[in-house]
């Protein structure tokens, strides 16, 4: 009786009950019943509003199932279920997805890794399905807590342990690619979902990485092998998880990035946080890059205050991802990184001056140390900045260029950011160092098409600025920089090095014709360019480098900026120059004046082959070989030595050794050239340059003594000398009230070029002309008397400036210009 009562029972039942029952064979091992199986896919396709009760039913059983530890019928369910997913797309299936989800959310609570791994697996399939219609009620928060736990399984059995962290991280794969084909896929990027999922994919990619490290370089594994390897397995889902990021959301995954590297100190040494930039840089879409660069510099500013180490590993990171981000699109952050990582080097600076300071006296390890460490900062900030500057496009390297060269501090001056008053002589030189150090890597390569594109005014004199500055090094950086803006045809290898050179031609120098701008420049600026080379070989601490960069640049504005009457200007440069060693008014050590002999031997031999004037090169030639014999301590190859026998003294009657200004003319005269300028010597303009440098005036004086010599007679002089008063001593002394009435003075002659006309500026300069053309002409009547015999000569003294010798009856005053 109770036999017929059950089966009339079981007959009772409804259909789709009986279907799942018939599914389930008395012993699990024999596996799912097929048939059965297909009868209860054709009845849920055929009536699919039957498939949420079919679910529900399922995960009843296999609820059961799980309670009591029957394994292997909890296999046939999840199997059953997988086979109806797959089977089933319509839209009465969202019902039977709930409790799908419910039936992998009970195996994922199971303490089982079996079971963990099963609904995984089926979770994994699921995720792979499109949907007819998105879902607006669904959400995975229990699926993303629960895999970024298995991400971080700590299983004693290592085998389990990696075979759980395999399916956390193709759990939250799986949770990526549904919720992103979801339209409503932007849950999925709340930080509270991102501040789990990134740091456990970033976890597994860690811990890889180390026992890699530990265990030596792996060999190269199959696919199959990469495929178990959780490290390869993470790093996949990341690029796929970033690769999905859109302008809104980019952010959000980005940040626990920075969370994971600060919590398990991960800066210092900073390889993880390096490779995982550089996956984040190249997995995004390149418009979103400055996004990433924007974070970096963000969290640059939150840990300001930590070590130099974990500071030099952010911006070693930050160097990463300019340098890709500056193959591609970088956005409007161009300015922000400069302007960040100059305001990074002044707090690393003032972090160097503050140790010094409060270990003044004493000085210990630790301190030593720190100021090591910030130098490892400093050269990290200048490796970026160059590195960055250098990738731009030349017309935003030019704003760069520019940008950079507004933070040097100048003594005597008040930057924008960078106030020397702070900082001291020391803070100060290190800064101006470090700022040109990096201006030297972002001009590095760069090509302008004219000269005055590489070298605009505002740019030019800030930069020349500090070649007039009591530091060789500095000198030699501003240098270097004018070399890479002047060669535009890469000519300063074949220069590198002081020497005569026997065959210019070997060199094979790449040159163009002279454009129109580039002799616009020259007419502009040219006097500036002499003027801080005649300065720069004044120096009494120049070295054999500064020497090589001065003679680099007389050759490369010879090779790119020289026409005809750049040549003159640069023949006159080299006379003045060797009066400086000859004269030595400024008491340069016996090193520098034979320096500067042999500086103006060697350029003077590669300009007259340049120009190939056979009687000029042959007079060049001739003194070389002269000094070669008597006196090879003028010439490049003797004077650099490491020992080498200087003079006692320099005889200014030896003139077999020296350059001839009379003979170059000559020589250049009879080739067609205009040598009326050879007979004024060179003598630079005094600017307020020189008081802001802390340098000696290179003219103390502005009046001009004409002073006759003729032979051995001496004939009555004029006497100019001023009434020596309390009233000029008072002048004298008050240096400030000067300054301000020179100001002022040059404020109202600017303002008047400005603003009036131009036939009354005209007119004005004309008169001004003739008024100093005819006083000229009055003084030399009154003082010139005809010599006794053609040797007459006549010298014109500027100060200390000397001008050259010339006979009286061929001089000639070239024209006036009144400014």
């Amino acid at each position: 009786l109770s036999a017929g009562v059950c089966c009339c029972c079981a007959a009772l039942r409804p259909r789709y009950k009986r279907l799942v029952d018939n599914i389930f064979p008395e012993d699990p091992k024999d596996g799912l019943v097929k048939a059965d199986m297909e009868k209860l896919t054709f009845y849920a396709v055929s009536a699919p509003e039957k498939l949420d009760r079919i679910g529900a039913y399922l995960a009843e059983r296999l609820s059961r199932d799980v309670v009591r530890h029957r394994y292997g019928y909890v296999l046939i369910a999840m199997e059953a279920l997988d086979q109806l997913l797959m089977a089933c797309h319509s839209q009465s299936i969202k019902p039977f997805v709930e409790s799908f989800l419910h039936m992998v959310a009970k195996l994922l609570e199971s303490g089982e890794p079996k079971l963990q791994v099963l609904g995984t697996n089926s979770f994994v399939k699921f995720a792979n399905i499109e949907e007819d219609t998105p879902s607006y009620h669904r959400r995975y928060d229990f699926f993303v807590s629960r895999f970024s736990a298995m991400c971080h399984s700590c299983d004693q059995d290592p085998e389990v342990q990696t075979e759980i962290r395999i399916a956390g991280i193709r759990g939250i794969q799986g949770v990526v690619r549904k919720t992103v084909n979801d339209e409503l896929r932007a849950t999925i990027w709340e930080p509270q979902h991102m501040d789990k999922i990134v740091p456990s994919l970033l976890f597994n990619m860690q811990k890889i990485e180390d026992i890699d490290s530990r265990t030596g370089p792996q060999s190269s594994p199959t696919g199959g092998v990469k495929e178990e390897n959780p490290s390869v397995l993470a790093e996949n889902c990341f690029r796929e998880l970033l690769g999905r990021a859109t302008y809104g959301n980019m952010n959000n995954a980005v940040r626990p990035v920075f969370a994971h590297l600060d919590y398990h100190k991960l800066w210092d040494p900073n390889e993880f946080a390096v490779s995982c930039f550089k996956i984040i840089m190249y997995s995004i879409q390149a418009q979103y890059s400055h996004h990433v660069i924007q974070e970096i510099l963000g969290h640059l500013d939150v840990r300001k205050r930590d070590s130099p180490r974990v500071r030099a590993g952010i911006i070693q990171v930050l160097l990463e991802a300019v340098a890709i981000a500056a193959k591609g699109s970088i956005g409007p952050t161009v300015l922000e990184v400069f302007n960040t990582l100059l305001k990074h080097l002044r707090i690393s600076v003032d972090l160097e001056l503050g140790d010094r300071r409060s270990s003044a006296g004493s000085a210990t390890l630790s301190t030593s140390s720190k100021e090591s460490d910030e130098r490892i900062v400093q050269n990290a900030i200048i490796q970026t900045i160059g590195f960055f500057g250098s990738n731009l496009p030349d017309y935003q390297r030019s704003e760069i260029m520019m940008f950079i060269m507004s933070k040097v501090p100048v003594l005597g001056t008040t930057s924008q950011s960078l106030d020397p008053s702070h900082l001291g002589d020391f803070g100060t030189r290190r800064i101006q160092i470090m700022l040109l150090r990096s201006l030297l890597m972002v001009t590095s390569g760069y090509k302008a098409t004219t000269i005055s594109n590489a070298l605009p005014g505002p740019f030019l004199d800030p930069l020349l600025s500090p070649s007039l500055m009591e530091d060789s090094e500095l000198r030699q950086l501003v240098l270097e920089i004018l070399h890479n803006l002047i060669d535009r045809h890469d000519n300063r290898a074949k220069l590198r090095g002081i020497r005569i050179i026997p065959d210019v031609s070997d060199l094979k120098i790449k040159r163009d014709k002279i454009s129109r701008q580039d002799v616009s420049f020259m007419k502009k600026h040219g006097q500036q360019l002499y003027r801080h080379i005649y300065l720069g070989c004044k120096e009494e601490d120049n070295v054999q480098k500064n020497f090589e960069l001065l003679f680099t640049s007389l050759a490369l504005t010879t090779i790119e900026l020289a026409n005809e009457e750049v040549v003159i200007d640069l023949i006159r440069l080299a006379i003045a120059l060797q009066d400086i060693a000859i004269i030595n008014e400024d008491n340069l050590p016996m090193f520098n004046r034979c320096g500067v002999m042999a500086l103006v031997a060697a350029y003077l031999n590669f300009l007259s082959q340049m120009i190939a004037v056979p009687a000029f090169c042959q007079h060049v030639s001739k003194v070389i070989e002269t000094r070669s014999v008597e006196a090879s301590y003028f010439l490049p190859e003797t004077i650099f030595k490491d020992k080498c026998d200087l003079p006692k003294s320099l005889e200014k009657d030896e003139t077999d050794l020296f350059f001839l200004t009379n003979k170059i003319a000559e020589s250049l005269g009879g080739s067609g050239y205009s040598v009326e300028r050879l007979s004024v010597p060179y003598v630079p303009q005094v600017t307020d340059e020189d008081r802001l440098s802390r340098r000696k005036s290179i003219v103390d004086t502005v009046s001009l003594q004409v002073d006759i010599l003729s032979g051995n007679n001496t004939e009555d002089k004029i006497d100019n000398t001023e009434e020596i008063t309390f009233e000029a001593l008072k002048k004298a002394i008050d240096n400030n009230g000067l300054e301000e009435q020179e100001k002022e003075k040059r404020r109202l002659v600017i303002e008047k070029f400005q603003k009036a006309p131009f036939e009354e500026i005209a007119a004005q300069c004309e008169t001004k002309a003739n008024l100093l053309h005819d006083r000229l002409a009055q003084i030399l009547e009154l003082t010139i008397r005809p010599p006794p015999s053609p040797s007459g000569t006549m010298t014109i003294t500027a100060g200390h400036a000397h001008y050259h010798s010339v006979p009286v009856y061929e001089m000639k005053f070239p024209d006036l210009c009144v400014y």
